[in-house]
């Protein structure tokens, strides 16, 4: 049996980007059915390394369901080409959503799953909260819920035209 993630409060960058590559490569392991990834921007998460995107397609080919949830694709797909060529080649696993109803500093930056959870309540000096409690994840996954109900399609896998 694999070791449990971490729990309780986390601050700064580089401990929100080790317990994101820690849940990945947990939820890859353990085959994860849902994942959702909320961020204004997704600009400092570490989607681009080479371990985050092999759990990422480890994960994907267990069968699991991911929603994106952004407030803006933009900065995601300038700074981070490799991620977007992966959600290109697994479009069909992916849910792009982008929600403008509110403002980006406001937008929830979370990663939820029906396990796990990891919420910066800070996104500037990338703090918060993450761990097991069932309480605390229904309360991310309605928030998150509320996000995803005001929000549209974005974020194509790929672009039509002539």
């Amino acid at each position: 049996m694999s070791e449990p993630l971490i729990s309780g409060q986390f601050s700064g960058r580089e401990a929100f980007a080790q317990r994101l590559r820690d849940a990945l490569a947990k939820a890859a392991l353990e085959g994860w059915r849902e994942l959702i990834l909320s961020d204004a921007t997704f600009g400092d998460w570490p989607l681009q390394e080479a371990a985050v995107l092999a759990s990422l397609h480890a994960w994907a080919r267990s069968g699991g369901h991911l929603t994106l949830l952004a407030h803006s694709y933009d900065e995601l797909m300038r700074s981070q080409p490799r991620f977007v060529a992966w959600r290109k080649l697994w479009g069909h696993v992916i849910d792009a959503r982008v929600c403008r109803s509110v403002a980006a500093s406001d937008f929830p930056s979370a990663l939820w799953s029906p396990s796990w959870y990891l919420q910066r309540l800070d996104p500037v000096r990338s703090s918060g909260v993450c761990g097991e409690d069932r309480e605390r994840r229904v309360q991310v996954r309605e928030e998150l819920n509320e996000f995803i109900r005001n929000s549209s399609p974005g974020f194509p896998a790929s672009t039509l035209g002539l």
